[in-house]
């Protein structure tokens, strides 16, 4: 049995899940909190950053790492395509959202509106929720614009890109930060991401003092 040790803020923690359940693999998970990780947490990852996989004694840590990992030992699901310059543009994909979408939205607006509420006890800054929220406009149109293009973000079959996108997605979506009418490929997208079998346990989770967006569990959005 592999653990899983992640948090529902973590949009890493959120992609590994996705990808653990479209794999079809077992697993359990074990909360910490990002902004406040036990010692024995910190022990066995000493860069202090979720999520983390512990299973026979092994500990893999990494955002990268762990994506790659599950990948490779998990080869009967495939989420990477077999041609090269289709496995490019997933990895060009992924690195949007894990860098460049983290930069630019999610440490505007969920570490405001969470992380500083719970970490450092204090209100969010409305002029950095409002950059934000503008540099989400701008990802938005862009993910409509892949949506578009392509049956899903990569190509015609799903994969890492798409797991990758819709778990950073999903926690703005879950605080209600996303006009969705205003991006019909980019929503038609997500409501066929948010459908999978592989998606059920992330509508479930629930942000410790924050309620979720009223279309956040609802598949016809």
């Amino acid at each position: 049995m592999v653990l899983l040790v992640h948090h529902s803020v973590s949009p890493q923690s959120r992609k590994t899940r996705l990808i653990m359940a479209e794999k079809k693999m077992l697993f359990v998970l074990k909360e910490e909190e990002p902004w406040n990780l036990s010692e024995s947490i910190q022990e066995i990852n000493p860069s202090n950053d979720l999520p983390i996989l512990v299973f026979d004694g092994n500990v893999i840590s990494g955002n990268n790492a762990i994506t790659e990992y599950l990948e490779e030992s998990n080869p009967q699901y495939k989420l990477m395509p077999e041609d090269p310059k289709e496995r490019a543009e997933v990895r060009r994909i992924i690195e949007w959202f894990d860098i460049k979408f983290y930069n630019e939205v999610y440490k505007y607006i969920v570490a405001e509106k969470i992380i500083k509420r719970f970490h450092l006890k204090q209100a969010p800054n409305s002029k950095v929720l409002k950059a934000g929220l503008n540099n989400l406009r701008y990802h938005m149109e862009y993910i409509d614009y892949l949506a578009d293009r392509n049956n899903y973000l990569a190509g015609k079959e799903l994969s890492l890109a798409d797991l990758t996108a819709a778990a950073h997605l999903s926690i703005i979506d879950y605080l209600g930060d996303i006009s969705w009418d205003e991006y019909k490929n980019a929503k038609l997208w997500y409501a066929k991401i948010k459908s999978r079998p592989s998606f059920r346990d992330i509508l479930k989770d629930n942000i410790k003092g924050i309620h979720p967006s009223r279309n956040y569990t609802n598949l016809d959005f």
